[in-house]
């Protein structure tokens, strides 16, 4: 039996998007929209469930069954990843926390849902691109056509700043800085927003595409329609251009990439060329050191370095390494 309020669902959605997320918490367009599609995909499956329409849903049917019911469609049926599965569950939490807030009425219904929790997630390995794959990547896109310039200025400017896509679809003509000391403006999570340096050769595609007659508040990167490219282009770009690639790099088939796999590989390149991970940090716009430090377990060629330094095990030795002084065995370690 449904036990709340005749359209209370209606009135928690609207003052949930229309004030809470917005005016009260600030949250970010991107992230506004993100909850959105949760719960439009969460409101869906629920009224298909019931066999009733969305409108004729209430507060009281978005129960924990439900919510369970959501989430096991979400990684069987749209074979979603178990960290899409917990964001998707990240927003149903902020929708029923605000909505024990604003009724207190509902605080006990609310609770047993935000007791489920966020399911964990087993860590994979970075897929990166060496530098030589995206010289491949790079070398695949046909110049001489008007949106092969665009790709290829498009990621260039990815790898050379290591953005995030929504990062660079979001990107304006003003964002650019190539006189002097090029640089351009990124607008990150949180509408944190930070400078980042162009390489001078990305500075000089950047001119040489845009020509003098453009202007400062049109998007920099544009759809045949002249509409703002999104995220979505830009991985189909990706996948488009990598599979060209392969024919002449098979190791670009043995990896899963999509349009992050260049952030991952701008802070590769950086780590190897010998810059600081905090400055890396900031490079990427990372709200903790800690989240960059994981670049440092990945790269292969940084860990052969390593294992070359270290002297190498006599496993035909009957007994055991003797250590004739502290100084060695202390010479030993360090050269691990």
């Amino acid at each position: 039996m449904n036990s709340s309020k005749p359209n209370a669902l209606g009135r928690m959605l609207r003052s949930f998007f229309a004030d809470h997320l917005p005016r009260v918490r600030g949250s970010s367009p991107h992230t506004i929209l993100s909850y959105r599609d949760t719960l439009v995909l969460f409101l869906r499956f629920v009224a298909d469930r019931h066999k009733r329409s969305v409108s004729q849903l209430d507060l009281g049917d978005l129960d924990p069954p439900e919510v369970l019911a959501f989430l096991e469609h979400l990684e069987t049926t749209r074979h979603n990843l178990v960290a899409t599965r917990n964001v998707r569950l990240a927003a149903i939490h902020a929708f029923l926390r605000y909505c024990a807030t604003a009724d207190p009425t509902q605080v006990e219904h609310c609770q047993r849902v935000l007791a489920i929790p966020f399911k964990r997630t087993g860590s994979r390995p970075i897929d990166y691109l060496e530098y030589e794959e995206i010289q491949a990547v790079l070398g695949s896109i046909d110049r001489t056509k008007a949106d092969g310039r665009r790709d290829y200025v498009l990621l260039a400017i990815m790898f050379n700043t290591g953005a995030r896509v929504q990062e660079i679809v979001t990107l304006c003509v003003r964002d650019l800085q190539l006189e002097a000391l090029p640089q351009v403006r990124l607008f990150g999570k949180g509408r944190k927003e930070r400078w980042c340096p162009l390489w001078p050769q990305t500075a000089e595609l950047l001119r040489a595409w845009l020509g003098e007659s453009i202007s400062p508040d049109r998007p920099l990167f544009c759809n045949h329609r002249g509409d703002r490219l999104t995220r979505f282009g830009v991985r189909y770009l990706l996948r488009k251009y990598c599979a060209r690639a392969k024919v002449k790099t098979p190791s670009l088939g043995r990896k899963r990439l999509h349009p992050h796999s260049m952030r991952h590989s701008s802070a590769v390149h950086l780590l190897r060329s010998g810059v600081e991970i905090t400055t890396i940090s900031q490079w990427l716009g990372h709200a903790s050191v800690a989240t960059t430090n994981r670049y440092a377990t990945v790269d292969l060629e940084m860990k052969r370095k390593a294992i070359e330094q270290a002297r190498p095990t006599d496993f035909g030795s009957d007994g055991p390494a003797e250590w004739r002084t502290d100084a060695s065995i202390l010479d030993w370690l360090e050269g691990l």
